[in-house]
């Protein structure tokens, strides 16, 4: 329900901007704000054709670059973002592509590379909130755990009530302490009437206790994190691993199902909703969901290559699964 409102601002949007582009279709503005639509709207394929339109057109375009970067980066085609984002950071030096490329590095494992990204704007802008956080994101994922803390309490000071900052400073801190005092602290917290809407404490809570075995709180804990937060990739994610720990392989199915929607790449996430389809003797379900996934992927050939195997345990050849999807 929270996402209505978006939801119903971003189609008027496109269809006005829709109207426009019939009576001037060779507006390269126009197409550059209804390829902004579509990224948002999550339909990427349909937004990367426009915007490739304007930079056939004005190959230089800034803007036109930065919505095709954003566009690869949500498709997990690392490298071709990294090019967008640095051929438009040779001609605008805008914060948002500098975090954008460190974004990138970060995901493809060049962490130093991405620290230099940040530090380009950060020596101007030390208070920056956004590059703060990225800042101690990716000192975290170095294992650099005392420059992650100190780097998040910097952050706090710039924005003190920020629920992510407080979170991972929270954690870090926890890092050396018994587990048992952690839980019990978040527990405390989470009954405090200024916290208990707080979904990054209950995502907290959650990974506490998880890693202390104890699935079932923890499921119940990442799902109230979900409830108020209900896009967090992550705590989507989290949820269904606890359930597959559970054996609750239909949950898991419909709760992972979402997940692998919205990051087709996560291996892990595909491997448990595999286990799980494969638990209840339901492998096609699993092929269907590949295939429904892949549509939208074409240039995804190592998810091919999955569907194709599926394709082969269950005795299936292209003509066979075609006729299928035809029906």
């Amino acid at each position: 329900m929270r996402d209505t409102p978006k939801k119903a601002f971003l189609l008027k949007s496109e269809e006005e901007l829709c109207r426009e582009l019939k009576r001037d279709p060779d507006n390269l503005s126009l197409k550059i704000r209804l390829s902004e639509i579509y990224l948002r709207q999550g339909r990427l394929n349909e937004g990367r054709i426009l915007v490739e339109e304007v930079l056939s057109q004005d190959p230089q375009n800034t803007r036109a670059l930065s919505i095709l970067g954003d566009i690869l980066f949500k498709k997990r085609l690392f490298k071709e973002a990294l090019g967008c984002y640095r051929e438009a950071i040779n001609r605008d030096s805008r914060p948002y592509l500098y975090l954008q490329s460190a974004r990138v590095l970060k995901e493809i494992g060049r962490f130093e590379e991405a620290l230099k990204e940040l530090e380009k704007v950060l020596i101007k802008e030390p208070r920056n909130i956004s590059f703060l956080k990225e800042k101690g994101i990716i000192l975290n994922r170095m294992k650099r755990f005392d420059q992650a803390l100190e780097t998040f309490e910097r952050a706090k000071e710039v924005s003190p009530n920020d629920s992510f900052v407080r979170k991972e400073i929270l954690r870090l801190k926890s890092r050396i302490r018994p587990e048992d005092q952690i839980l019990k602290e978040l527990k405390t917290v989470i009954s405090m009437d200024s916290k208990k809407d707080d979904a990054q404490i209950y995502g907290l809570l959650g990974e506490k206790l998880k890693e202390t075995g104890q699935v079932r709180e923890a499921s119940e804990a990442y799902g109230r994190a979900l409830e108020l937060e209900p896009n967090n990739l992550y705590f989507l994610k989290q949820k269904g691993f606890c359930l597959y720990r559970m054996e609750r392989y239909d949950e898991v199915i419909e709760c992972l199902s979402q997940a692998f929607r919205k990051d087709p790449s996560d291996f892990i996430v595909r491997s448990t909703l595999k286990k799980s389809f494969e638990a209840k003797g339901d492998l096609k379900g699993f092929l269907h969901l590949l295939e429904e996934v892949s549509f939208s992927l074409p240039e995804d050939k190592k998810l091919w290559g999955i569907i194709k195997g599926v394709r082969k345990k269950l005795n299936l050849n292209d003509s066979e699964n075609s006729k299928n999807r035809s029906i």
